[in-house]
């Protein structure tokens, strides 16, 4: 028993190794290709490339993991199953159950590297990767500012059309938002049509020059009226300096204490603080945006003059405003009108602030979800994976790849949607994490009973006949 149990994790593993080392490899360079174009002709040591692709790696992991796990299993057990060896086994007694028993435990201490993996590999990796993306801009400004895109520069987001110049100072057609303290709205916008970076070894300041452009910033209306014509000022130059202090992307690596407060850099204890502070955070501020609303209707209304001719009565009549005058009643009608709007614009104000409060806390619930998802996936594509190969029993990189490849773009599919619609508030983090495992659950399950059960084999003679009469034609034609 035991030189069978060898010989099943001998090949599973080798298997495994070889398909997760070309598949990490395939990951990467997709991953990496926009840095790949940032780090070119920028005059980088290689040694500084290497750490920020090492540093970059260990995200690939969640991806590349289930995907080798599910191709090695299909791979093993259909070869097992082509070759007959399955036969060999239960005509010595054994099942296919007792077969999966050692992959089983395996697969268990797998999905229990992968969560130390996903907890606390893969937060310090990413904070060294971000880290690392700032210490170069002190040498290489332009580095980080990606032509195409808005690109995050502390307090300004910046995109540009194009870069030129030897290390790509010189900007073409510059748009440029300027976050306020808060960090959920630009109240201000810049554009030029040129502008070139400037930096020096001695110094901390990177200068942005501007040139030919204008600035616009947005004013802040005292009436809900006046609000709704959205008034700004604009602002014509021919030169523009901004002073970025570049201290706020240099970085440490030994100081814990300078870890950006993102969702990726965080492992599960932290998370759970972080939520824990970030729900009370937003109870208390839905408590004092709801006293503030109250306290500005009520000021609003005791703040209004009483005019002389208004009357007091027990009961109210119908028609209240007949007993005013025609120019009371217009004053009355338009304070109405006023008080509504101001309190419907902090209304729609406050809830701009808890959608984004909301979305914070959901997308770290997502983060603390997926470091026990990768682990479970392992598992769910190990007993889709065994049992689909042991019943489709064709081995080699052809079927199992089609299989393997359909199954991890729905489980893919699934995983992204969810995420997106639970980041969103949509649904549930929980069920935004889980959704893709949960429908590929009872699949897993109905495929395993099948294939230990020997009763009533699943055919998949619909979908593997026009494959295998497709590569036969084929050959014919090449032959």
């Amino acid at each position: 028993m035991k030189i069978l149990d060898r010989y099943i994790l001998t090949t599973f593993i080798s298997t495994l190794l070889t398909v997760f080392v070309i598949l990490y490899f395939i990951f990467i360079l997709q991953g990496i290709w926009l840095f790949i174009a940032e780090l070119a002709g920028k005059d980088l040591d290689v040694l500084i490339i290497v750490q920020f692709l090492m540093f970059y790696s260990p995200k690939m992991i969640p991806l590349v993991l289930p995907l080798s796990v599910l191709l090695a299993s299909i791979m093993s057990f259909g070869n097992f199953a082509e070759n007959y060896e399955f036969a060999a086994m239960k005509a010595s007694g054994i099942s296919l159950r007792r077969a999966m028993r050692p992959l089983s435990i395996f697969i268990f201490i797998l999905a229990g590297i992968s969560f130390w993996f996903a907890n606390d590999v893969i937060p310090k990796a990413e904070y060294k990767f971000i880290n690392l993306r700032k210490e170069i801009v002190q040498t290489k400004p332009a580095m980080a500012i990606t032509a195409g895109q808005f690109n995050d520069l502390g307090s300004i987001n910046i995109k540009v059309d194009k870069k030129t110049g030897k290390k790509g100072e010189f900007l073409e057609n510059v748009t440029m938002h300027m976050k306020s303290s808060s960090g959920y709205e630009n109240k201000s916008v810049i554009r030029a049509v040129d502008g070139e970076l400037e930096t020096h070894e001695t110094s901390n300041l990177l200068q942005l020059h501007l040139f030919d452009g204008n600035y616009y910033e947005d004013v802040k209306a005292k009436t809900y009226t006046a609000e709704q014509k959205k008034p700004f000022i604009k602002t014509r130059f021919e030169k523009y300096t901004i002073n970025i202090d570049l201290n706020s992307f240099q970085s440490d690596m030994s100081d814990e204490d300078k870890i950006t407060n993102t969702t990726t850099m965080l492992n599960v204890n932290q998370l759970n603080y972080t939520i824990d502070s970030l729900q009370k955070v937003m109870v208390d501020e839905k408590k004092s945006n709801t006293a503030n609303l109250m306290l500005r209707s009520n000021s609003t209304l005791q703040n209004k003059t009483v005019e002389k001719d208004t009357l007091y009565l027990e009961t109210a009549p119908k028609d209240i405003l007949a007993e005013f005058k025609n120019i009371t009643k217009q004053r009355i009608l338009q304070s109405a009108i006023d008080i509504n709007g101001t309190i419907v614009f902090n209304a729609e104000a406050n809830d701009v602030g808890m959608t984004s409060y909301k979305k914070n806390i959901n997308s770290h619930w997502l983060a603390l979800h997926e470091k026990f998802v990768i682990a479970y996936t392992c598992f769910l594509m190990f007993y889709i994976g065994a049992p689909l190969g042991a019943i489709i029993r064709k081995g080699g990189l052809g079927l199992p790849i089609v299989f393997a490849v359909l199954i991890f773009i729905t489980y893919h599919f699934l995983n992204t949607f969810g995420r997106k619609l639970a980041q969103e508030d949509g649904i549930t983090p929980f069920l935004g994490g889980w959704v893709a495992s949960i429908v590929l659950t009872p699949l897993a399950i109905f495929l395993t009973y099948k294939a230990t059960n020997d009763n009533g084999m699943v055919s998949f003679d619909f979908i593997t006949q026009p494959l295998r009469n497709f590569f036969k034609r084929f050959k014919k034609n090449n032959n």
